[in-house]
């Protein structure tokens, strides 16, 4: 990873993912909506270290496309956007 997308002195605690256990069946929504945050915030790296799961990972599609469409409903724009280059890093 590029060290300009590193935030090395962002100067406060590091973000914390409140996941289930990776055998809970809610795992991957929990992960799926980590992965948003991280990104909103900046640290995706942190996200994925936490959930095990890669930006775009595609096992996750149909928990971002779920994530996305209440996105819309709540007219959650930075959501919205996040989930989108989610699904577009996802392929096809």
């Amino acid at each position: 990873m590029s060290r300009a997308f590193v935030k090395e002195d962002a100067g406060g605690p590091e973000p914390r993912y409140n996941l289930p256990p990776r055998t809970d069946p809610g795992y991957d929504a929990a992960a799926a909506m980590a992965l948003l945050d991280g990104a909103n915030v900046g640290d995706s790296y942190s996200a994925e270290l936490a959930t095990g799961y890669r930006w775009g990972e595609p096992k996750l599609k149909p928990e971002v496309e779920r994530i996305l469409a209440r996105a819309r409903a709540e007219a959650n724009e930075r959501l919205e956007q996040l989930a989108e280059r989610f699904l577009r890093a996802s392929g096809p």
